[in-house]
């Protein structure tokens, strides 16, 4: 039986949401009729944080009942097998794949591609698609969504959209008052070594971050790029009593996690998938200044003038009043890179910040990346399963997984 599976390439400018919503209760546009009270189901990263949240707050685990592993534990890749499993154990006739592929390094994209493969002999699939290296070859029905509208792609064409380069004029806004750090080091970390019950994650890491450096962070799902991470910003205990460098200081010596915290720009897409407050675009650049998401205080003439001139420089000052949380899934991953960058930060993170985006998109965010890191003082580490076109990091850090937990290596 040859099933009839769907292609929608997304966008800014798409309502993914709304489709996704008709899709699931039954009634969609017309031209997928073919899905009219159908049951489906939603293979998404937002259903597996559904999973987590339900775990945390009932300790109820349906995703990993059958290990006793949390599935907040388990890598992207885990959590998305594990999802899969029991999306299989249900009565479906169509699967919504939301970007199935964002979060996964390649060799899981890899092994994830021929289950679906299997599965989609027998249940149709939707793939919900921002990147079109990411286009899955058993479709044979494309479309692409602007806005609420649905218009269809012919097969010829769907290759052929070639990227057209935005670039940015002026420069990067200087700071109000400079942050900079006394100092050639910003971080190392001598000889780390991290395990979680009993299992291994990171052995003899050494790695140091100087002062203006631009570094790519790689490595597989369960790798331990997310740990590193969080013993960096103080979010991770297991920093202590180790060889452990943040800012000239030993973990442990007495320093706060707010005084790291306030040194360090900060930005991973769950910030801005979780957020819900109603605050103005021009507002939420602004509360990078006060390490707040959202602002909630009267802000300052100069204050506005920087974010005027961040906002021209990202292309949103047309809708500066314009409630963030109305913007498109592009358009909150630019302002909030600039808000992570607007006091020029010693360090900045990047934590899979092109997940989930369209290719120009991407190529977009990327290119102000590489401007930041020309034009600032600021120390970058951009952190991606996906090798991004265009990236231009100076170094590489590269963490390789062996059974005695990830060793690190210098590219």
């Amino acid at each position: 039986m040859n099933l009839e599976h769907w292609a929608i390439f997304i966008d800014n400018t798409s309502n993914k949401g709304h489709l996704i919503d008709l899709l699931l209760q039954g009634h969609p546009p017309k031209k997928l009729q073919a899905f009219h009270d159908a049951k489906g189901t939603l293979f998404s990263k937002l259903e597996i944080e559904r999973f987590i949240d339900e775990e945390d707050r009932h300790g109820t685990k349906i995703l990993t009942s059958d290990t006793e592993q949390s599935l907040k534990s388990m890598s992207s890749g885990e959590q998305k097998k594990a999802l899969l499993k029991y999306i299989l154990s249900e009565d479906c006739e169509f699967i919504v794949l939301d970007n199935p592929f964002d979060n996964l390094d390649t060799d899981t994209q890899t092994e994830l591609k021929m289950q679906l493969e299997a599965v989609s002999k027998k249940i149709t699939m939707v793939q919900l698609i921002s990147r079109k290296s990411d286009l899955l070859p058993l479709i044979n029905n494309f479309a692409r969504l602007e806005g609420d509208r649905l218009v269809l792609i012919e097969t010829s064409k769907v290759h052929a959209t070639s990227l057209t380069n935005q670039p940015f004029d002026g420069d990067i806004p200087s700071p109000i008052d400079a942050m900079d750090f006394d100092g050639d080091i910003l971080i190392e970390l001598k000889k780390v070594k991290v395990s979680y019950a009993n299992k291994p994650i990171l052995i003899g890491i050494d790695w140091i971050i100087k002062k203006g450096d631009f570094w790519e962070l790689r490595g597989k799902n369960g790798s331990g790029k997310t740990t590193i991470l969080s013993m960096i910003t103080g979010e991770n205990p297991k920093g202590y009593g180790q060889e452990l460098y943040i800012f000239g200081r030993k973990k442990g010596s007495g320093e706060s996690v707010w005084d790291i915290k306030k040194k360090i720009g900060y930005f991973t897409p769950s910030m801005t998938d979780k957020f819900t407050g109603y605050h103005s675009v021009e507002h939420m650049i602004i509360s990078g200044l006060n390490d707040s998401i959202g602002l909630y205080i009267k802000p300052t003439e100069v204050q506005l003038r920087l974010a005027k001139a961040w906002l021209q420089l990202i292309g949103l000052w047309q809708i500066k009043e314009r409630l963030y949380h109305d913007l498109s899934m592009g358009q909150k991953r630019l302002v909030m890179c600039a808000r992570a960058m607007i006091k020029h930060p010693p360090l900045l993170i990047l934590d899979e910040p092109t997940a989930g985006l369209d290719d120009a998109s991407a190529a977009l965010f990327v290119a102000l990346v590489n401007k930041f890191a020309k034009e600032s003082e600021t120390t970058t580490v951009f952190v991606s399963h996906r090798k991004e076109p265009g990236l231009e990091p100076d170094y590489i850090y590269q963490l390789e997984m062996t059974e005695m937990g990830s060793i690190g290596r210098r590219l």
